[in-house]
């Protein structure tokens, strides 16, 4: 098939590249490198299906595909609070116009939605059918705000348009090819510890998360975009093993063996207290769960960023 992926150079969006290319897929990258890395896909160039593309999705783009994956965002909070009115231009603006490809062509489309729908939430675990506890006027509003009105945009296609949609909201997600210290707890903590500087708690630590290997994500989704035309989504993607922040930072700790010591810094205005996914619709329509303990993901994540942080051009 010909698959346009948007946000291609970033950490998920480069996995999902190789693994489409795997299956003998041709494929179209856009990205517009504002916080995608050229080094994510570079072990693409010269691929005789794979064609990269420097382009900013809030300008409409045309061409003909038959799916679109739309994973074009800054996801990391000081990313996209950098400039939180681009992020919001991207969930929305660039959102639209993917799916005005799609209407056009008769695409199948992918939104790659977020456990930040959620907001702090009030229910635990929680299941697709939360509405969710959001500050719409917080500093965090531009992401999980956007993502909420991508969402509306895609239903809306779907309901006035006929566009076949897939959503999935994907929770905390980690591996190879993060970013040092992107503000996203797994990639500062390993990257703390390898250089042995002090490891930053947030607040008291003891908020949690449920942390997804890359691998088991990217399967995830395409299970999602295979599925028969009827099972649309929202679908919850995430590992439902929570942890508190405190017992992933120990174990970063133990599995690097480095000296840092833990210190503790304010929490960030409305950071969620717990974010754990009920994931019962995944397992049910689509044979789905992760697989990857977390201390295997995290000894694939720390030897990356060994082998990363010690490049010079890193």
């Amino acid at each position: 098939m010909r698959i346009l992926v948007t946000g291609a150079a970033g950490f998920l969006g480069s996995h999902l590249c190789d693994r489409l290319l795997e299956r003998g897929h041709s494929v179209t990258g856009l990205d517009n490198y504002q916080t995608g890395r050229r080094e994510n896909v570079e072990h693409l160039a010269g691929h005789p299906s794979f064609t990269m593309i420097e382009h900013d999705i809030v300008v409409p783009f045309h061409g003909t595909f038959d799916r679109i994956f739309n994973l074009a965002c800054p996801a990391s909070p000081p990313d996209y609070q950098r400039d939180p009115i681009a992020t919001l231009r991207t969930c929305i603006v660039g959102t639209d116009n993917m799916l005005v490809l799609a209407a056009e062509t008769g695409a199948r489309f992918f939104q790659a939605s977020t456990s930040e729908v959620y907001g702090d939430p009030e229910v635990h675990p929680q299941p697709e059918d939360y509405r969710g506890s959001v500050n719409p006027i917080g500093i965090r509003a531009c992401y999980d705000e956007g993502k909420r009105a991508a969402e509306t945009l895609c239903f809306d296609f779907q309901r006035r348009h006929g566009v076949e949609i897939k959503v999935a909201r994907i929770f905390n997600t980690y591996g190879p090819r993060m970013k040092p210290r992107d503000g996203r707890v797994v990639s500062n903590l390993i990257v703390q510890a390898l250089h042995g500087e002090d490891m930053t708690i947030y607040g008291n630590g003891e908020q949690t998360r449920s942390f997804c290997y890359c691998d088991d994500l990217i399967d995830g989704c395409l299970r999602l975009m295979d599925a028969p035309p009827e099972v649309i989504g929202p679908i919850n993607l995430g590992n439902p093993d929570e942890l508190t922040v405190g017992e992933l930072a120990e174990l970063v700790i133990e599995m690097t063996g480095t000296s840092s010591r833990l210190v503790k810094r304010p929490l960030p205005s409305d950071d969620p207290a717990r974010r754990c996914p009920d994931i019962s619709k995944a397992r049910e329509l689509l044979g789905w769960s992760a697989r990857v303990p977390l201390t295997e993901g995290l000894r694939k994540t720390i030897a990356y960023f060994q082998e990363t942080l010690a490049t010079p051009a890193q």
